[in-house]
């Protein structure tokens, strides 16, 4: 067999020793944890727009990023709940915890999924598979939350079955028959590949990992793009060098904003940047960690992205400035490019960052960079106000101040916590 569900011959998995652990529908698992009378009910975390949603929600097709108004009509008993932000935090960490109490080898990659290595620990705590089931169990009695477990030789592989054991289960990936096992998978598993990408591949006939495998190279990177192409044609063709990395110095933070297809216009972007550089600016200065390279991307409705750099001669973390260094360099992209009428997507992110940075004091000299060169009186001012909104954002909560017509624009459908959690960067 490729794949076997709790049970596989001694030695089979012997190098099977990559964990990748996926709590199930977290958020809406967690609300029925905290209320037992929605157990067994479709659930959905969210409002005007679906967070998250149970099993037995998505088995009428909701689905997070859904409006609540299609979410409702595809579900009439549809329970909508608001969402307890530091509870998923908290549940989310005692689960990573269960994850440290057997390997000092855990990569987290959000509140509510990690990968750990088990190759070093199995002489303590008996082979892989059990180490899983143990897992598995802990987090069911302690927690009370059902979380699902691939166990492979690469991290790709793992990710994969884990999705394959769900939900609650486990899928231990046979060394030997590893392209058995993901030939015949939907590309829809695959890391990177979303709805959009599905459709496209779908479009030239590719709806296996097995048919992505034989697709030329070239084809791909002309279909998805360079980057998108060349990374699904080597892990198609399961070759995934990568390995566990923990405790990893956070080297820089970034938010992205989907837009569906808005119109490649300043109207559009820039309001979306300056929303984007307020979430980045205010986790930046709360660690006190300003960078000096601000990169942004633009995704286009062929999925082509495009980014660009600057690196600044000195760090900055305010807002106005990280907007307007971004601002310019979506202007960049679009000048470069303009045949591209639409924007799907715009994401920042700040690296280079340093921490406890030594700002020098400039003359005022007027210069066209003033804003940006950290230690200037307008810079100055700016850091003044920023820090003035963090301490009313932190007595008062996120809404209650804002900046310019980011702050007066209409409240996001997402609140500001959910953002948080799965902005892990920083």
């Amino acid at each position: 067999m490729a794949w076997r569900e709790q049970g596989e011959t001694a030695g089979m998995d012997a190098k099977a020793t990559i964990l990748h652990a996926d709590l199930d529908a977290f958020y809406a698992s967690v609300e029925q944890l905290l209320d037992p009378s929605l157990r067994g009910r479709p659930v959905a975390v969210g409002g005007g727009v679906v967070l998250a949603a149970s099993y037995e929600a998505k088995a009428f097709g909701v689905q997070g990023g859904m409006p609540g108004r299609r979410a409702r009509e595809l579900c009439p008993q549809l329970v909508f709940v608001p969402g307890h932000f530091k509870e998923y935090q908290r549940l989310g960490d005692a689960a990573i915890k269960v994850l440290e109490d057997y390997t000092p080898l855990v990569e987290r990659l959000s509140i509510d999924e990690a990968f750990a290595d088990l190759g070093g620990t199995t002489a303590l705590f008996g082979p892989p598979r059990a180490i899983a089931e143990t897992i598995r169990a802990r987090v069911r009695a302690e927690l009370g939350l059902p979380i699902s477990i691939g166990l492979a030789r690469t991290k790709h592989l793992a990710k994969i079955a884990s999705q394959a054991a769900k939900p609650d289960g486990l899928v231990v990936v046979d060394p030997e028959a590893e392209l058995a096992f993901l030939h015949d998978l939907p590309v829809g598993l695959m890391w990177g590949v979303g709805p959009v990408a599905s459709r496209r591949l779908a479009g030239i006939g590719v709806t296996t990992i097995g048919q992505l495998a034989h697709t030329p190279g070239g084809r791909l990177e002309r279909l998805l793009g360079r980057a998108l192409g060349s990374k699904l044609e080597a892990l198609a063709g399961n070759r995934d060098p990568r390995e566990v990395v923990t405790g990893r110095r956070a080297r820089s933070a970034g938010a992205q904003s989907a837009l569906g297809r808005k119109p490649a216009d300043e109207r559009v972007f820039r309001p979306v940047l300056r929303d984007l550089a307020d979430r980045i600016g205010s986790r930046l200065r709360s660690k006190s960690r300003p960078g000096r390279t601000v990169t942004v991307r633009v995704r286009f409705a062929d999925l082509r992205s495009v980014t660009r750099s600057l690196t600044l001669p000195a760090p900055i973390a305010a807002t106005s400035s990280l907007a307007e260094v971004a601002e310019d360099l979506v202007r960049g992209v679009l000048a470069s490019h303009p045949e591209e009428r639409t924007i799907t997507l715009l994401a920042i992110a700040v690296s280079n960052l340093e921490r406890h940075p030594r700002v020098q004091l400039e003359l005022p000299l007027g210069l066209d960079d003033d804003a940006r060169r950290a230690g200037s009186r307008k810079s100055t001012a700016r850091w003044a106000a920023d820090r003035a909104v963090d301490a009313i954002r932190d007595r008062f909560g996120w809404q209650a101040v804002g900046y310019g017509p980011v702050g007066s624009r209409i409240l996001p459908t997402v609140p500001v916590e959910f953002r948080e959690l799965a902005e892990k960067e920083l």
